[in-house]
């Protein structure tokens, strides 16, 4: 047979929600089925959630995944679905180490017809799979219907040598492979381009298959693919939604028909739909349906707001707007605005007499005096999520985080953070970008993030405008004490982040940040209050990994430490 038609199941798993998980891949490939397909392939760990981490040393859930595995080829048999060929990631079990297996099994016609067990282990960034896998040694070719499909888990084609480089010597007729990979600006070209160079080396088409749906700090993107054997793009799914999309493999063909090229999406709203998506998902997989968070008026609160009203609908946030005797009145107006347009629940809780109550007691001065204001927000915040069970959200960026310009167990507080790895200048980047999209039309929660689909806009903002122009155009500050500015503390976030980008993303040293151009001056003064605030950002919530290194398991440096450049 010269043409087989695969189905791309591109879709959004819960970690440990084995049955989901199976109820998931079964919804797909009954609609795969009703479209005349023969092979349904699915992501990396699909059955199981991905990544497990040290779920997979346990045997009972192993062997729960691998029941469910063989349940599910059952169920496709039993409606009907038995010469599907379905390709679907899980947990195995190395039995001469009785070590868990990155497995990708192939079930047809009521069993499984085949096993594939994942030969590279990343051990880079997020990952650390040599820990808790062992690796596979083999190549597999399937024979579907006549076609010779080779296959691949995620980090094998990242990889020179091992089984693609031994797929190479099969005459295969096509490459699938199924991945996990997490979303970082930038990357998709990167994969694309990986993809290319693998297609050219086997001389045949790559399927290239990626999960969606945040998990914790990562976020999936989709975006999966294919590109022919000369690394031509002919098949692209969207980002950051689940779908299901086609590609029709002729064996006999020179060059394979393009089919549906979805269009790559703006830089800003890559990161702001990745920011959203991760919000959304952590809040429906721990059964939060709403969320509060404080509403000072400037922009990272206001972005923040504004990324919960596309997550969860403006009707599910409570904003509480917490002035202190140094609040300006531009602040508390452009708090209660910001909050009116997203359509918040919006409270005013001031803090001017439990501040004194306090001081009282206490007779706080300088920076112990400010962050007790910031202290008594943190309660008052946690109060809400308590009181009404919803979700406490941290506002902090990236820049603040780096340089511990946060207040423990004040502004830090809550369970997520959807900014988090987002520098103050992409800050307002982002925030310009969703006013421009909500100018065209995209109103609250018509992102087409997963759960919105088809020409949803979502709900209208009346004037075009989701977050006040003054929050974002403001010198921000914390207003802690009269006139602050965080210019006052920190060198101007448009050089701030440059030089931290550099420290931290890029590992440049005090000798290379002086290389590179900056002063002297501001080399030592970020360095120093990066270095001084590992402890805080210990203790941050999590949030969606959009850059290339975020905080928490991308970078781990020891807290005490006697190192001076």
């Amino acid at each position: 047979m010269s043409q087989i038609r695969f189905a791309l199941a591109q879709i959004d798993t819960c970690i440990g929600d084995v049955q989901a998980n199976v109820e998931s891949v079964l919804r797909y490939a009954r609609r795969a089925f009703e479209a005349q397909t023969q092979v349904v392939v699915y992501p990396e760990m699909t059955l199981t959630g991905y990544p497990i981490e040290d779920l997979a040393l346990r045997a009972t859930f192993r062997k729960t995944a691998w029941e469910a595995a063989n349940t599910l080829a059952q169920s496709l048999r039993d409606e009907g679905m038995g010469d599907l060929y379905v390709i679907v990631g899980t947990v195995g079990t190395d039995h001469n180490s009785d070590k868990p297996r990155n497995r990708m099994v192939v079930l047809h016609n009521g069993v499984v017809w085949a096993a594939y067990d994942k030969h590279f282990l990343p051990n880079y960034g997020v990952f650390d799979e040599y820990r808790i896998f062992s690796s596979g040694d083999q190549s597999v070719v399937l024979d579907v219907d006549g076609a010779r499909v080779g296959v691949a888990i995620c980090e094998d084609i990242w990889q020179d040598g091992g089984p693609v480089s031994a797929l190479a010597q099969q005459d295969i007729d096509v490459l699938v492979t199924i991945n996990g990979s997490p979303y970082e600006e930038g990357k998709m070209h990167t994969r694309v381009e990986l993809a290319a160079k693998r297609a050219k080396e086997v001389g045949a088409p790559v399927i290239y298959l990626n999960q969606v749906g945040g998990q914790d700090d990562l976020v999936f993107d989709g975006g999966s693919f294919v590109v022919d054997a000369d690394g031509g793009m002919i098949q692209r799914s969207a980002m950051f939604v689940e779908s299901l999309d086609y590609f029709d493999l002729d064996t006999q063909a020179e060059q394979q028909r393009v089919g549906t090229v979805v269009e790559p999406r703006d830089p800003d709203e890559e990161v702001y739909a990745a920011c959203v998506l991760g919000l959304k998902d952590y809040m429906r997989k721990n059964r939060f349906t709403g969320v509060c968070l404080g509403l000072s008026g400037g922009i990272d609160s206001a972005l923040v707001a504004a990324m919960a009203a596309d997550a969860c609908g403006g009707e599910n946030v409570w904003g509480i707007s917490m002035p202190s005797m140094y609040s300006s009145d531009g602040s508390k107006d452009d708090a209660a605005d910001l909050a009116e347009r997203i359509g918040a629940h919006y409270d005013v809780q001031p803090i001017e007499s439990l501040f004194s109550s306090f001081q009282d007691q206490l007779s706080l001065e300088g920076v112990a005096a400010e962050n007790l204001q910031a202290r008594i927000r943190g309660v008052i915040v946690m109060a809400y999520s308590n009181a009404k069970g919803v979700l406490a959200l941290a506002t902090g960026n990236k820049s603040e985080l780096a340089c511990g310009y946060s207040t423990i167990y004040g502004d830090a507080v809550g369970g997520y953070a959807p900014i988090k790895d987002v520098f103050k200048t992409r800050v307002w980047q982002l925030a310009r970008w969703r006013n421009k999209a909500a100018a065209q039309g995209v109103g609250i929660g018509g992102l087409n993030i997963v759960g919105n689909e088809g020409e949803d806009k979502g709900i209208a903002l009346s004037d075009g405008v989701m977050i006040p122009v003054n929050s974002i155009e403001k010198a921000p500050s914390a207003e802690l004490r009269p006139g602050q500015k965080d210019a006052d503390s920190l060198p101007e976030y448009d050089v701030l982040d440059r030089v931290l980008a550099s420290y931290i993303e890029h590992a440049h040293g005090r000798a290379d940040l002086l290389a590179d151009g900056y002063d002297e001056r501001t080399v030592d003064t970020v360095m120093r209050l990066v270095d001084r605030a590992e402890w805080k950002r210990r203790q941050y919530p999590l949030g969606p990994k959009v850059s290339s290194l975020a905080f928490g398991r991308d970078r781990r440096l020891p807290i005490t430490s006697g190192l001076r450049e």
